[in-house]
């Protein structure tokens, strides 16, 4: 039986669960549960997520990303539903784990890939024909949070999800370069996906940037389609049988991707739709990711070689 107005409960009071608390209160359709956090902060009421049972119907899991696997199998078994933040886990181990939770108890398990929700993105694949390649740019300033992840979990992960949702294909091959910078962790990387069918997508990702950027360009064939992520606008630029060029912007309505990512989240609850970003698509975006991390590391490996001994 649907639920009237879902519980939801945020666990995880950091900068983004935050954004998720104020989301939640700002629902029509939705009741804030509850705030679980170990640390101070002005939305906790609770410090511990087990304290949630009984008290919600489902919950977003905004913790680091070590404990998702943790939080989000004890909520599931629970009986909650989980919307988990990006990336599901932090290794394909855990991603099994709250999958099969959720299979298990029957309860929705989505994942918070947030740029899918972007209205430039469900523009974007109203014009999808056949992808063809992808060039995509995502750059931010430096800032001292997820650092307790790479740039490739952090930022592009986003990307890879989306490609991955306008091809259908999982990559063939996987080329990449990454180098730490400012952190422990690796800062900035380039990466060159190559699917079935001739698909080719290159991917940069930094988060030491001066600027921040947030684009990507799709062509297919007699087509070329770029979205801006961060204005919310696009434009499709198209060449007919007779050689001429027609610019059209994308027929895009601005919204907060986060309202509506709990949106579908709620239908999926509701309705049984599946969620925007199941927990198979997640663990596929983390499959590719961790993929391209191993790539990193083998290019690492030969960049260190060639500073040995370089000053």
């Amino acid at each position: 039986m649907a639920l009237s107005k879902p519980r939801v409960a945020v666990v995880g009071a950091g900068a983004f669960g935050q954004n998720h608390v104020r989301v939640i209160r700002e629902s029509q359709r939705a009741e804030l549960a509850g705030v679980a956090d170990t640390g101070p902060s002005r939305d906790a009421d609770l410090r511990d997520w087990r304290e949630l049972e009984g008290k919600a119907d489902a919950a977003v899991v905004a913790t680091p990303t070590t404990t998702h696997a943790d939080i989000g199998v004890g909520l599931l078994e629970m009986g909650l539903h989980v919307l988990v933040e990006k990336p599901i886990a932090h290794d394909m181990a855990a991603a099994s784990r709250l999958i099969e939770a959720a299979r298990a108890n029957s309860r929705v398990l989505a994942v918070g890939h947030l740029e899918r929700c972007n209205p430039a993105v469900q523009a974007l694949r109203k014009e999808v024909t056949l992808p063809l390649f992808f060039e995509i740019s995502r750059m931010s300033l430096f800032a001292p949070r997820s650092l307790d992840v790479d740039v490739v979990l952090d930022l592009m992960i986003h990307d890879i999800d989306i490609v991955l949702a306008l091809t259908g294909k999982q990559p063939e091959e996987v080329r990449a370069a990454g180098i730490r910078i400012l952190s422990d962790k690796v800062d900035i990387a380039n990466v060159r996906l190559a699917f079935p069918g001739g698909c080719v997508a290159n991917l940069t990702a930094s988060r030491v940037s001066t600027e921040k950027v947030r684009k990507l360009r799709l062509f297919q064939p007699h087509q070329y389609v770029s979205i801006d992520y961060t204005r919310q606008d696009g434009v499709a630029i198209s060449v007919n049988e007779d050689r001429q060029v027609a610019f059209r912007p994308l027929s895009i309505a601005k919204r907060e991707p986060l309202a509506t990512q709990l949106d579908g989240f709620l239908d999926a609850i509701e309705t049984g739709v599946p969620p925007v970003v199941s927990g198979e698509e997640g663990a596929a975006a983390l499959a590719v990711s961790m993929e391209i991390l191993a790539k990193i590391e083998e290019h690492g490996a030969v960049v260190r070689e060639a500073l040995t001994g370089w000053k």
